[in-house]
């Protein structure tokens, strides 16, 4: 029997943790440059983040995307064009059939919705589940702020 072989598999699956966790994206943060997203809206039309965004709204599942897109509906179509705000809402990993019915539902909302559906677009924004998240950036695009936000609360988020 070779004891030298369980020893040689625990060496190597240790180091494919320390790995992948110097691999994985850092985390936003105040002081970073918020990435430029170009994406489509839930018309499928080309929606390039504006150069003059202040605020992006992050929802990274149903719950608080249904939460925040009654929220903005509510607002009025202008609420996010009026605060230099995009609302970003992940898609990514939607089943098909899902998606049959989502998105027509997304295209009645008055307000745009730029959709995340790329694997990894998301994976270094902070997220606290059932929150959305709220980026301000200043005038060079940087995030000045991070705060999560929960719409049924009725506060505004920016």
């Amino acid at each position: 029997m070779n004891i030298q072989m369980p020893f040689k598999c625990i060496a190597l699956t240790t180091l494919a943790i320390a790995l992948s966790s110097i691999v994985r994206a850092e985390m936003l943060e105040p002081g970073d440059a918020f990435p430029a997203i170009e994406a489509e809206d839930q018309h499928a039309k080309t929606f390039p983040m504006p150069t003059n965004t202040k605020h992006i709204a992050v929802t990274f599942a149903m719950g608080s995307g249904k939460k925040a897109n009654k929220y903005f509906s509510d607002k009025g179509a202008e609420y996010l064009p009026n605060n230099n705000a995009v609302f970003l809402s992940n898609i990514f990993g939607m089943p098909g059939i899902a998606r049959v019915f989502a998105l027509p539902k997304m295209q009645k909302y008055p307000h745009r919705i730029m959709l995340a559906d790329e694997k990894g677009l998301l994976d270094n924004f902070p997220e606290e589940k059932g929150m959305v998240t709220i980026f301000t950036l200043d005038d060079q695009g940087k995030i000045k702020s991070i705060k999560f936000w929960n719409p049924a609360t009725g506060k505004a988020p920016f």
